[in-house]
C-alpha cells in the first residue's frame, strides 16, 4: 500500500460522485476572448482528467451581471454563446471519466490586478471599499444586492440544466461574498452590516438559500472561504472556533454542502492556541459538512512567495502530513492547483513516486495552457 492509495477511493455528495479525492483547484486563466471559452481551454481542463484527477474545478466564471469580472478575458457563464462553450467542456471532461464543476464568481470591487486596466463595467462593493481605507466599487442598494442574489441563481439554474456535477460559489480572497463577510470592507448599517459575523455573512446566507429553492434539493452545492485576501496575506473574519461556527452554521443550514477552505500553506493551524487542525479541519468538525482542502499541496512554498521567487520546485514531503490529516478524517478532498497547472500528469507521476519527472511551477506557466 503506498502514501496515496486511501484517497484513490470514490466520494459522492448529491450530484457529485468522482473517482478519487483529487480535484483540481480554481484559477484565472484569461484565455477566453470576449468571455468565451476555448477548445484551447476546454483541452486543457481534459487533460487533468486524462491525468487522472477525479474532478475539475474551474476557473472563477462571471455571472450575468455587468461587472461581475473586470477583465474581458476572463470567462463567463452566461449567453448563449458563453453556455454553450461550457456545456462542451462539460461533455468532454464527462467523456473523459472525470467531473466538472463551474466556480460562480462576482469580483465586487476589486480591479483585476493582473489586467488593472482591462474595460469593465462600473464594479459593485458592499460599501465601496476593498481594503482597509481602499476604495472600490459603488456601495450596493438593496436593488443591486436582490440582482446579484438572482445572478447567481440563474447561473445555477444554468449548471443544472446542462448537467455540471456540482457549483461553486467563489466566497474567498477578497471578493464580493468575502467584502461582505469582513468587517473591514463591509460598514454597512443594514441587515447585511453589522459587528457581528451572522450578519454580515446574510447576503451569502441568503444566496446559498435562493440558490438551494431554486435547483431543488439534489445539485451539490460547494461555498469556497478563505480568511486571507488578495495581497492582505493576514487578514482574518474568524478569530475563534466559535466566530467560525458564527460564520459557517448559518451558510450550512441555508444549503452548502461541501466547504472548500482556502489556506496558504494546508499543514498550518487555523488557530494555533486551540490545536493544529486546519481551516478544513475546524470547518468539519464544526458544520459536519464535508471539506476541501487546499495550499501549496506539492510544492515548496506558497502562491503568495511564487509571485516574488518566482517558481516552486515540486516536493513530496507535505504528502505525508496530507496523508495524516486524511486519515485522521480532517477533509474529505483535496484540490491542487499551481502543481497540477505545471504538470497536468502530476497526479499520476507522485503516486508513482517519479518525483525526479514532476514539471516545476513558473509564473511563466501563467503564460501557456499546458
Amino acid at each position: 500500500m503506498t502514501l496515496l492509495d486511501p484517497f484513490f477511493t470514490p466520494f459522492t455528495c448529491k450530484s457529485l460522485k468522482v473517482a478519487n479525492r483529487f480535484m483540481m483547484a480554481p484559477m484565472s486563466r484569461y484565455f477566453a476572448p470576449g468571455g468565451i471559452l476555448t477548445q484551447e481551454s476546454i483541452d486543457y481542463y481534459r487533460r487533468r482528467i486524462e491525468g487522472g484527477v477525479g474532478a475539475v474545478i474551474t476557473e472563477g466564471v462571471g455571472v450575468d451581471r455587468p461587472g461581475a469580472v473586470a477583465a474581458d478575458t476572463v470567462p463567463v457563464f452566461a449567453g448563449e454563446e458563453g453556455l454553450a462553450a461550457w456545456d462542451k467542456a462539460r461533455a468532454e471532461i464527462h467523456a473523459a471519466g472525470g467531473a466538472i464543476i463551474p466556480q460562480l464568481w462576482h469580483v465586487g470591487g476589486c480591479e483585476d490586478f493582473n489586467y488593472p486596466d482591462s474595460p469593465h463595467p462600473p464594479l459593485e462593493s458592499p460599501s465601496g471599499l476593498v481594503g482597509p481605507g481602499i476604495a472600490g466599487g459603488k456601495p450596493m442598494t438593496q436593488q443591486d444586492i436582490d440582482g446579484a442574489i438572482a445572478s447567481f441563481v440563474r447561473g445555477a439554474c444554468d449548471a443544472s440544466r446542462l448537467g455540471f456535477d456540482a457549483i461553486e460559489l467563489h466566497g474567498a480572497h477578497g471578493y464580493l461574498f468575502d467584502q461582505f463577510f469582513w468587517d473591514v470592507t463591509n460598514q454597512r448599517d443594514d441587515r447585511f452590516g453589522g459587528p457581528s459575523i451572522a450578519s454580515r455573512a446574510r447576503f451569502a446566507v441568503e444566496t446559498v438559500a435562493a440558490v438551494r429553492e431554486a435547483v431543488g434539493p439534489d445539485l451539490a452545492i460547494i461555498f469556497r472561504i478563505s480568511q486571507w485576501k488578495t495581497y492582505l496575506y493576514e487578514a482574518k473574519i474568524a478569530t475563534s472556533p466559535a466566530e467560525l461556527a458564527e460564520w459557517l452554521v448559518p451558510l450550512a443550514e441555508a444549503g452548502v454542502d461541501i466547504f472548500h477552505c482556502s489556506e496558504r500553506r494546508f499543514w498550518e493551524s487555523a488557530f494555533p492556541d486551540e490545536g493544529d487542525l486546519n481551516l478544513a479541519g475546524w470547518t468539519k468538525k464544526i458544520t459536519g459538512k464535508p471539506t476541501i482542502t487546499v495550499g501549496s499541496i506539492g510544492l515548496d512554498r506558497d502562491l503568495m512567495e511564487d509571485f516574488v521567487a518566482g517558481e516552486s520546485v515540486p516536493t513530496l514531503k507535505s504528502l505525508d502530513e496530507l496523508a495524516r490529516r486524511f486519515d485522521r478524517g480532517d477533509f474529505d478532498l483535496v484540490a491542487v492547483g499551481r502543481a497540477l497547472l505545471a504538470d497536468p500528469n502530476w497526479l499520476m507521476k507522485v503516486r508513482t513516486n517519479a518525483v525526479s519527472e514532476l514539471l516545476p511551477y513558473s509564473r511563466a506557466t501563467m503564460d501557456v495552457l499546458y
